[in-house]
């Protein structure tokens, strides 16, 4: 009874602590590093569990620490990256005394050079997904601000043709450009079924079975 007790008057004493609003620039920095570590894991998990057991080889063993390592490194790194940021904006605004735009940017920067600087496959396949979303974000804003003329037709299919057109060429051409997960993929794809011996590796597998 008496540890039931103490477990409510803890849970009470937290609760009543993160109602506090003097608190709560200082809590949402550590509720960012929460959510960054869980949102990382999330996309990360999966992700690994399906490239790994695709494309590489290996042993059972070494497959499962390839999965935990690249699944802890994005889900480290992304609740660094949110903790820093959040942090960097709660002090930019603490000492001017208002939040401005300017300071989501440099936070950003700043938490991006030391968090995501590395260059490893991991931020490296993060920092190219954000690229493409910030080009499709700067093509539009760029229209809304007037700066360039809006469309008179969807330019998506130029945009499709284009991506594929060279994303190909630099495979077929220069593959050592691309990054190595999306060698293997398109290894899968366009070299791969050029290659078989029977039904069994024509349809079923990819590679005679050993």
């Amino acid at each position: 009874m008496a540890g039931s007790e103490v477990l409510k008057t803890l849970l009470y004493t937290i609760n009543t602590l993160l109602q506090q609003e003097k608190y709560k620039a200082a809590l949402a920095v550590l509720k960012g590093f929460r959510n960054g570590a869980v949102y990382g894991a999330k996309i990360r998990a999966p992700h690994a569990l399906v490239m790994t057991f695709l494309f590489r080889s290996g042993s059972l063993q070494s497959k499962l620490k390839a999965i935990a390592q690249a699944t802890y490194t994005h889900s480290r790194n992304l609740a660094y990256f949110v903790f820093s940021y959040k942090g960097l904006l709660a002090l930019q605004k603490y000492i001017q005394g208002k939040s401005l735009q300017s300071h989501s940017f440099l936070a950003a920067c700043l938490g991006g050079w030391l968090v995501f600087g590395d260059n490893n496959h991991i931020n490296s396949q993060i920092n190219m997904y954000l690229l493409s979303r910030i080009l499709f974000a700067l093509c539009q804003l760029a229209v809304e601000k007037g700066y360039i003329p809006k469309p008179k037709s969807d330019p998506f299919p130029l945009f499709a043709m284009l991506v594929w057109g060279i994303v190909l060429w630099l495979f077929e051409y220069h593959p050592h450009t691309l990054q190595p997960s999306l060698q293997s993929s398109m290894n899968y794809l366009y070299h791969d079924s050029n290659t078989w011996h029977d039904l069994s590796d024509f349809l079923i597998y990819n590679k005679p079975r050993i």
